[in-house]
This record gives structure tokens, sequence and C-alpha cells, in this order.
């Protein structure tokens, strides 16, 4: 929730997948995010656990979701899932969700991993690299 006296708004941000889900964190304050840790799918499925410890730890004031699209705008293959997350968060944690285009940013996270060997060794680490430029971006369209 955002800090009564400082205005202070912390968001969460998923990069879904059904293997492994981002996260990242920012703040409105600042404007900035930064990885978090990346969350292994229990059979296909998310692992509420492991994301409720992350609000309860956070609280946030929103979540912000990747959603994946075609290059020509249209939806993705993936982006039925992320839809039906997203409602899943809103009625697990009652807290808006807010998306933003995530096309090219796992691409931009490999560009910002020199060591190609260290995205062998942690597939997961990709995936909160997107998740915090996709925060980053939608804090500067948002919060800046």
């Amino acid at each position: 929730m955002p800090d009564k006296e400082t205005g202070l708004k912390t968001f969460i941000c998923f990069d879904y997948g059904k293997k492994r889900i981002g996260v990242a964190t920012g703040q409105s304050l600042t404007c900035t995010a930064s990885e978090l840790e990346t969350i292994k799918a229990v059979e296909n499925k998310p692992d509420w656990q492991s994301i409720s410890r992350i609000i309860q730890q956070w609280q946030p004031a929103a979540f912000v979701l990747g959603l994946p699209l075609n290059d020509d705008g249209s939806d993705h293959q993936m982006t039925k899932a992320v839809r039906k997350f997203s409602n899943q968060l809103k009625e697990r944690y009652r807290l808006p969700v807010y998306f933003i285009d995530e096309r090219l940013s796992s691409r931009e996270a490999e560009q910002q991993i020199d060591n190609k060997r260290a995205i062998m060794r942690d597939k997961g680490l990709v995936d909160k690299m997107a998740a915090r430029i996709l925060l980053q971006d939608w804090l500067d369209q948002n919060e800046g």
C-alpha cells in the first residue's frame, strides 16, 4: 500500500511463463526497478506460496504484467495465459494489475548479460531481468 506520509508506492512486476516467472520490484519515489527472483512453476502452474511470500514482504500497491504480443500487435499464444494469471492475481490479492507490452524484453535482457555462460547456468536470470526491464519501462511511462 502507498505510504500515507510520503506517497511512496511499491510495485511488483511479473514476467509470466509456464515454466518460470521472473519477478521485479520498483517504487514510485525514485522510479527505479530491481530484479527480485525467478519463481519456478509447479506442474505448469504458478507457485502461489512463493508469490504470496513476495507480496507479503513487499506490500505492493499494484502489479505490472508483461503482456506478450506478436510483432503486429495481435495476441501471442501466451496472451491468454497471462490474462488468466492477471485475473488470478486480482482475485487472490485484490490489487490492480497493469499491463505493459513485453515484446523484445527477453532479448534486451539477454543483450544486457555479457556472460552467455551465466544464462546457461541460470535460466531464471533472463526472466527476472526481463521483469526489471518491463517494470522500469512501466515506471518511466506512468510514474516518472
